[in-house]
């Protein structure tokens, strides 16, 4: 409409207006006539009032026709009315009728904006609404996945950066390298200060055990004893070691009156296992008379009896699991800390599965019903303390239908308070519902029951009773002992002989995988990435090994890094699938699983495959000695950690690496890019030789190789 028409509508509504007007008042009088010409002649009045009738009723039918196709378009009217629009006309300025819905004034034009607004939020939000119910409704659990996908990515690249600014904000001091811990840390384990505990009130044996803190964190590198040599390859390795790798003195060995600490010899360098030779080799009788007391031919049909997985409780110096581990036999040696002469060092250095271990005032951190065998050969624990509480923990971790096999002079007591000792044992034993199926001389075999009805059927208040759903925690971390059965209502408790023998144990079917709550579909990817990426690690390894480290004089040529790699930890197990391809790939080696305190746990799952495992909170030194693993392997560790936002740094935990790892030991980590790259620039701090390789499977990912250098101590001559 162009601006005559408007003048032409403008001036019909002021000669109707004036008409009315001076029907009602003087006809001289024109209000609203201010400014516009207006004819004298009585024909112009009279043309000029009919067209103003036929405008009005034609203005009469273009109202109540918007009226209604407002009505129409606007249905959400009545839910948010307009105050300020009357619902019927009423008089506006100068008495005028004022239409809500006329746009032929700015006024009517700004009422009808504002509706329209909001009209408009209304419908905004209520499709926004609708659209977010079905978004909910309809999303799939892949988009959830990929969702949560991206935002982990975009967390551990804030991480990442955030990380670079602290560094830059540092200066140069943050980019240090750090320094070495005195000699005094050569075989120093963090959360094993005696002297410390002590102060801190531990008393009654538990001052010798695990207290972890902040202040148990290292922030030095330790360098290895004076005269440290790389130990022998594996099968050489596990019959002789080198004197300067571990403390220990002459006197020590010959003072010990341990079974596997007797079959030793010591001379300037070496210390040989007499194991090595069959003359010498007692650990073979024993072993075959532990079979026979099963009812066995001999050890070779340990696995054919349900055994796969032993603990040895204070095992020595390891020859009893060294023996059995030709026969396909895992045996976990654990012991008590020692600032001299231990156990557990000795026995990792001979590449034998050990960890510090001891259930004094806490819990082992091994699931109920993890081991099919535990093993006690003069191992220095009182079972007859504490009302028995310690046979409880060792039943907690054994599995239906598993033997406990205690070999100690108590057991052929000749005086009344060691028979009384004994006869405590064993009444105790067979309140836990374990039955005594051999003793010869010094050696006591029991069966633990493969029936839960057992220990219903048992004479009221006689033994401990089972553990409530509340109290049986399947994967407890070093807390209290418990005086109650545990692991009677667990889903896990299939007698070892009703299990797969193994190596098929290995491989779970559907129902097992059911248990843990697992997909086969899951399982089965799991087993073929690793079937895929084992190589790929390998092909990785072996050109850095043969250009970076040439063999040393008098070696023979390895199949790198076959014999190069004996003790392995995976510090993020998941389901074990790296140990699993390792084995199914014939290495020699074994493999400490690892599942995080913070992550899924499928520790339980682990140990029921036939290996072995423990659980660990990675801001907490592990319990082991310096210099215990050729091989760290570490897949998607850094993005677990980064999510958890966990009190310690990225560098605590590359400094408890560098701790564990040998010198020339190496480390695999596999995360995402920035987590990577970071890495890689705090190994510069650690002076480790580390490479990032790009993974083509997958661009999110990177491969952190790292090695680490073997540094001896300054100033003294090796």
């Amino acid at each position: 409409m162009n601006f005559h028409s408007h003048l032409h509508i403008y001036k019909s509504k002021v000669k109707r207006l004036n008409g009315i007007k001076s029907y009602r008042m003087s006809r001289p009088l024109h209000r609203g006539a201010t400014g516009i010409r207006i004819s004298g002649n009585s024909n112009d009045l009279w043309d000029s009032q009919m067209k103003d009738k036929t405008e009005k009723e034609d203005m009469d039918r273009n109202r109540s026709s918007d009226q209604s196709y407002l009505a129409l378009k606007f249905p959400f009217r009545v839910l948010f009315p307009d105050n300020n629009s009357p619902s019927k006309y009423v008089n506006g300025e100068r008495g005028f009728a004022s239409d809500p819905f006329s746009v032929g004034s700015p006024r009517s034009r700004h009422k009808l904006t504002l509706l329209l607004l909001k009209l408009s939020l209304a419908v905004i939000v209520v499709l926004a609404l609708t659209g977010s119910f079905w978004w909910t409704i309809s999303i799939s659990t892949l988009s959830r996945g990929q969702i949560l996908h991206t935002y982990r990515r975009l967390q551990e690249q804030l991480v990442s950066d955030m990380w670079d600014i602290g560094e830059l904000s540092l200066g140069s001091s943050r980019l240090q390298e750090l320094e070495f811990c005195s000699q005094e840390s050569e075989i120093y384990v963090p959360c094993y200060n005696v002297s410390e505990n002590l102060a801190l009130g531990y008393s009654d044996g538990s001052e010798n055990d695990r207290h972890c803190g902040q202040s148990s964190r290292q922030s030095c590198m330790v360098l290895p004893p004076v005269n440290y040599r790389i130990p022998l390859h594996w099968p050489t390795g596990r019959d002789i070691i080198w004197v300067a790798n571990v403390k220990l003195t002459a006197q020590e060995v010959l003072s010990s009156g341990s079974l596997t600490k007797r079959m030793m010899m010591l001379d300037e360098e070496q210390i040989s296992f007499r194991s090595a030779y069959p003359m010498f080799d007692g650990v073979e009788d024993y072993s075959h008379q532990i079979a026979e007391m099963i009812g066995l031919r001999n050890e070779s049909n340990f696995v054919q009896a349900g055994v796969r997985t032993i603990l040895d409780i204070g095992c020595g110096y390891g020859s009893f699991g060294a023996h059995l581990f030709s026969k396909q036999l895992l045996t976990m040696c654990i012991a008590n800390y020692e600032p001299s002469g231990s156990q557990v060092q000795l026995t990792l250095e001979r590449g034998l599965p050990a960890m510090i271990g001891s259930f004094t005032s806490n819990q082992l951190p091994y699931p109920s019903l993890s081991f099919d065998m535990l093993h006690c050969a003069r191992c220095g624990v009182d079972w007859d303390h504490k009302d028995g509480i310690f046979l409880i923990e060792a039943d907690r971790v054994l599995k239906p239908g598993g033997y406990f096999v205690w070999t100690s002079p108590l057991t052929n007591a000749r005086n009344k308070e060691n028979q009384k000792r004994w006869n405590f044992v064993r009444d105790f034993a067979e309140n836990l519902c374990w039955e005594m199926l051999s003793q010869q001389d010094e050696t006591v075999l029991w069966k633990k029951t493969s029936k839960r009805s057992c220990y219903s059927s048992r004479k009221p208040g006689a033994g401990p009773s089972t553990c409530s759903k509340a109290h049986d925690v399947e994967s407890p971390y070093y807390r209290p002992l418990q005086g109650c059965i545990a692991g009677t209502q667990s889903r896990r408790w299939i007698p070892i002989q009703e299990k797969t023998t193994w190596p098929s144990r290995s491989h779970l079917n559907k129902s097992e995988l059911a248990v843990y709550g697992l997909h086969p579909a899951d399982f089965r990817e799991d087993a073929e990435n690793w079937k895929t990426t084992l190589p790929n690690y390998w092909s990785v390894l072996s050109p850095i090994i043969f250009s970076d480290h040439p063999k040393r004089p008098g070696e023979e040529d390895p199949s790198p890094p076959y014999n190069m790699v004996r003790n392995v930890l995976d510090m993020n197990a998941h389901f074990g699938g790296f140990n699993s391809a390792l084995l199914e790939a014939g290495k020699s080696v074994w493999v400490m699983n690892v599942v995080p305190t913070g992550g899924p746990n499928y520790l339980p799952l682990i140990v029921d495959r036939g290996l072995v495992g423990v659980l660990h909170d990675w801001c907490e030194p592990f319990p082991t000695y310096p210099r215990s693993y050729d091989l760290v392997h570490a897949e998607g560790l850094l993005s677990l950690q980064t999510r958890q936002q966990r009190w310690c740094t990225m560098l605590d935990l590359f400094t408890e690496i560098d701790r564990l790892l040998r010198p020339e030991g190496w480390v695999i980590m596999r995360d995402t890019a920035p987590l990577v790259e970071s890495a890689r620039r705090l190994t510069t701090r650690l002076k480790w030789d580390a490479r990032v390789i790009e993974i083509e499977s997958n661009s999110d990912d990177r491969l952190l190789i790292c090695q680490k250098p073997f540094f001896k101590r300054q100033g003294v001559s090796s």
